[in-house]
């Protein structure tokens, strides 16, 4: 079996720990992206994120990350006064969440006061990370392979669209996973591909009435 040396040795990071602070800020960072724009964040911590996470700067390292600070980055250690300046809004408390493992957190994210997406994550030990829901669908996203998260209707015609331009611009579909609640409503679908994906590829992937928001990572 192959051991990658991030599990032996961990990512090159700033802070005491790979899963509080490493993985948090990725987490956070990973999360952002689908959230776009934003004034406040909130941040419900679950399980050993709650109980030990303050003490390794997990706090910091998730407000750094959904700023898009690195994991490698010094800047972690003044998250607070650089959302202060930036005039982000945020808040951390505690929550249980089922079905996670047990450094989790849900970071919710707003604009004027009207929530934008809600996330739960998981650090999962040497900077690896895993999404696993997404506005309550769920989801696994991981972050190691560039992906694509579409918001859509539950529709015959939509994932043959989507598929069918990624055909058309070269770009080979590595997973797809597509989540929904019920039936004709609203869905997700999470596409991990091989290939950076260019802006004018994405835009034909949203020209479709029934798809609501395209988002990369």
């Amino acid at each position: 079996m192959g051991v990658s040396i991030f599990q032996v040795a961990g990512p090159v990071m700033i802070g005491p720990s790979s899963s509080h602070t490493a993985g948090a800020a990725r987490l956070g960072r990973i999360a952002a992206k689908l959230a776009d724009d934003f004034d406040f964040v909130s941040f419900g911590l679950h399980g050993s994120f709650a109980k030990t996470g303050k003490g390794h700067g997990t706090d910091k390292a998730l407000l750094a990350g959904v700023m898009g600070i690195r994991e490698d980055d010094e800047a972690i250690a003044d998250a607070y006064a650089i959302a202060d300046e930036a005039t982000i809004g945020y808040e951390f408390h505690d929550v249980e969440l089922t079905g996670i493992h047990e450094n989790s957190v849900r970071i919710a994210f707003y604009k004027n006061g009207e929530l934008l997406c809600k996330v739960d994550g998981s650090s999962l030990g040497g900077g690896e990370v895993m999404i696993s829901r997404i506005n309550g669908y769920e989801v696994e996203l991981s972050g190691n392979l560039p992906t694509i998260f579409v918001r859509q209707l539950d529709t015959r015609g939509v994932l043959s669209h989507i598929t069918t331009v990624l055909a058309e611009g070269g770009i080979n579909i590595a997973t797809m996973k597509v989540s929904r609640k019920n039936r004709s409503e609203e869905a997700t679908c999470v596409i991990e591909v091989d290939e950076e994906i260019e802006e004018g590829l994405l835009k034909k992937i949203e020209n479709n009435p029934n798809i609501y928001a395209v988002r990369f990572i």
